[in-house]
């Protein structure tokens, strides 16, 4: 009789012990196929855009400017650089690009890493920016920011987009601005630019950073953006189209010539 109980019970546990084998196998087998189809994915992604081409970029172009750029983020999709870098409309080329990198406390944009690889090797200047929730610790999100993105000689300064207040107050959004700025500035040694609009710059942050480098959004004049104060970049539009870009993308321009360019970026 104990020897039938035993065996039962040794039955038991090696079926036991199967099942497990076989939900784990199931789990590993079911991992690597979601892995494959994502890459899948990201590379028919890739080849589409590859393909997309455009007679001009859809805009009008500030014409006094010599230096053109995008920004993008994960909402432009899977971005074939190669074809950003070639596109040249007359003397118009895309020479930098500002990449979304991380988002409040613990966001990270799900195409940085690939973006910020990619851009790089097509020989785009490259910037990251991370977009600030207000609600949130400034020096918090700063630490995403830095834990996220590796800058290198010839990166542009890192980026504050910083247009929302979600309801704080002015003043203590600016603080925590200030917090993001200085832990940002302090970790790589070089003073980060501002990103906002022109109405944002004004009402919000005021004159308390007039001494940040600032990158302004304003799609009304086609001149020059409506601002009191000098600016490095200028966002003028969002109805932009580039090769290798399945979607809209904003444009920018440097507000300088090449030396100027040159002489912002991290050496």
């Amino acid at each position: 009789m104990l020897t039938t109980i035993f065996a039962t019970a040794g039955m038991a546990e090696n079926k036991k012990r199967n099942i497990g084998w076989k939900i784990l196998i199931t789990l590993v087998l079911t991992g690597i196929l979601v892995m494959l189809g994502f890459q899948l994915y990201e590379w028919w992604i890739a080849r589409r855009a590859h393909f997309v081409r455009y007679q001009a970029f859809g805009i009008e172009i500030p014409t006094n400017y010599g230096i053109h750029g995008i920004d993008v983020s994960k909402y432009q999709e899977v971005v074939d650089w190669e074809s950003v870098k070639g596109m040249q409309v007359e003397d118009v080329q895309i020479g930098f690009a500002f990449i979304k990198a991380t988002e409040g406390n613990g966001n990270e944009d799900r195409l940085f890493k690939r973006n910020w690889k990619k851009s790089k090797e097509a020989g785009v200047t490259r910037g990251a920016y991370h977009f600030f929730i207000a609600t949130k610790s400034g020096k918090t999100q700063a630490e995403n920011f830095i834990s996220t993105v590796e800058l290198l000689p010839g990166d542009l300064p890192p980026v504050l987009d910083v247009e929302q207040t979600y309801g704080v107050k002015g003043d203590k959004l600016r603080q925590r601005v200030k917090e993001w700025l200085e832990t940002v500035e302090n970790y790589y040694g070089i003073k980060p630019i501002i990103y906002t609009n022109v109405d944002f710059y004004k009402q919000v942050l005021k004159d308390e950073f007039d001494h940040y480098p600032l990158w302004v959004a304003h799609y009304l004049q086609k001149e020059k953006p409506r601002i009191y104060r000098d600016w490095h970049f200028w966002q003028h539009s969002e109805q932009g189209h580039v090769n290798g870009i399945l979607y809209k993308v904003d444009f920018n321009v440097f507000n300088g010539d090449s030396a100027e360019f040159k002489s912002i970026l991290i050496n």
